[in-house]
């Protein structure tokens, strides 16, 4: 075999030529989220066998050709009698569609852990039934149905689809190789034995690049744009949400728990909400982003009973869901009580933020466990034992105008506040119903510019007719 390959250079490039055999078997890894490992490797069994025998078969019917040209015969449907040819096409269609199942079904896995990563922006995630893993995405749906469409229009034929095609699996193969070095790295092991076994998947799958590349201009350059602009959009997502990160300064919330409590005890404003919910990007149990204590006291005054602050902390573990609270002693004791609750979700990637089912959950446990006492503070409604009103206070973002931003930075975060405009509204990214939720714009001063020297001018002021 290497004698032949290296024996010219049309028998290395026919490397590229073989390489989708081996592509058909990868889409099978596709839906490893969904399946599980344990019922890959024991439909590997059969794949396995299924493959072995389709390749011989087909090796064995050229045999049988030695001297003659093929023409416009394909292997593998001149293998099936004519009685069977109908039978067979069929199979083959109904192979495609499972196959590019898997790939779709894979592409909504890894989008859905983008956007709990914020390497995505916030797409629409359903989940048509509770079984886990199976989620749906309409935006990337949507988005593979155009690119498919029109690659079908662009290429024509399927022989100029394959140079596209096995550009992108090689690529993937060489990605999933070095996230297993880094892998095994963190794991422990002897570097030596690691070097070794990159060394056996670099050489096969370089090979592979190399036969590939010289497709690039019959198709492949098709695979590195479309991987481009995905790169391009994680890297605005990534870079944007890190400037805006900067931006959130954090506050003791001990800071103003007493100015909670004297709004809390104001008769003169009307009661905004009887439990007040705050949507905070601070991950300290003791702290929240200034916006918040703004928000209360300064942009509208709001007055409540119990004052809630929740942080939603995505782990970096796909599933298990969890909550931490801190319940702050201000003054629960007089007879106009002002509670002040933190609470914390700590979610996998893969869990879906549904903040409305979780936060009444909390609610109820902690009332269970006797920690919180719900019952409203209004005198006719107590006699009833009546829960009080909850709302859900969320921030929406928006870059100012009042900002001296490089070239390059306004980029970055004009395009980042679009995609933000064109994925889903948080309300609706985190489950709340839009009935209970105050959405207030904030507007974001990243780079503010210097203050303008003005020089008053005390002359008379003189009317001018018209």
């Amino acid at each position: 075999m290497v004698q032949f390959l290296s024996s010219s250079r049309e028998s290395f490039v026919l490397l590229g030529a073989v390489f989708l055999c081996t592509t058909g078997a990868e889409a099978l890894y596709s839906d490893l989220g969904h399946c599980g490992k344990k019922n890959v490797r024991t439909g590997w069994i059969f794949v396995k066998t299924c493959l072995l025998a389709n390749y011989f078969g087909q090796g064995a019917w050229l045999l049988t050709l030695n001297g003659q040209t093929l023409g416009d015969q394909r292997p593998f449907f001149g293998v099936m009698p004519d009685w069977f040819l109908p039978v067979g096409i069929i199979i083959a269609t109904c192979a495609t569609i499972i196959a590019s199942q898997a790939v779709i079904s894979g592409s909504f896995t890894l989008v859905s852990e983008g956007i709990r990563l914020h390497l995505f922006p916030k797409f629409t995630v359903k989940f048509p039934s509770n079984i886990k893993g199976q989620i749906y995405i309409p935006a990337v749906n949507q988005a593979l149905l155009i690119g498919c469409i029109g690659m079908v229009l662009y290429f024509r034929e399927s022989a100029k689809m394959e140079a596209a095609y096995g550009l992108a699996i090689t690529i993937a193969m060489l990605m999933t190789s070095i996230l297993l070095f880094h892998y095994l790295k963190f794991r422990g092991w002897n570097m030596i034995i690691v070097w070794g076994i990159m060394l056996v998947f670099f050489t096969v799958e370089s090979s592979f690049l190399f036969a590939n590349l010289t497709k690039f201009m019959h198709g492949g350059f098709f695979t590195v744009m479309i991987a481009s602009l995905v790169v391009a959009l994680m890297y605005i997502c990534y870079r944007g949400g890190k400037i805006s990160k900067k931006m959130v300064n954090p506050v003791k919330i001990e800071s103003f728990t007493q100015k909670l409590k004297a709004l809390s005890q104001d008769t003169t404003l009307p009661k905004y909400s009887t439990h007040l919910i705050y949507l905070s990007k601070v991950k300290k149990d003791d702290e929240v982003e200034s916006l918040i204590p703004h928000s209360i006291l300064q942009k509208r005054p709001k007055r409540a009973d119990f004052y809630w602050f929740v942080n939603v902390n995505t782990t970096d573990q796909p599933y298990g869901a969890s909550y931490s609270k801190q319940i702050l002693d201000v003054d629960q004791e007089s007879a106009t009580r002002i509670d002040v609750v933190f609470v914390r979700f700590n979610l996998g990637f893969r869990v879906e933020p549904r903040l409305n089912i979780m936060f009444r959950s909390v609610v109820q446990d902690m009332v269970k466990r006797k920690e919180i006492d719900i019952v409203s503070r209004y005198k006719s409604l107590q006699r009833v034992n009546a829960m009080g009103d909850f709302r859900f206070v969320i921030f929406r973002r928006y870059l100012s105008n009042d900002n001296d931003l490089r070239p390059s930075e306004k980029l970055i975060m004009d395009a980042y506040f679009l995609l933000n405009r064109l994925a889903v509204s948080n309300q609706e990214y985190f489950g709340l119903d839009t009935s209970n939720v105050l959405v207030e714009n904030v507007p974001l001063i990243i780079a503010p510019p210097q203050s303008y020297t003005l020089e008053r001018d005390d002359s008379p002021f003189v009317r001018t007719t018209p």
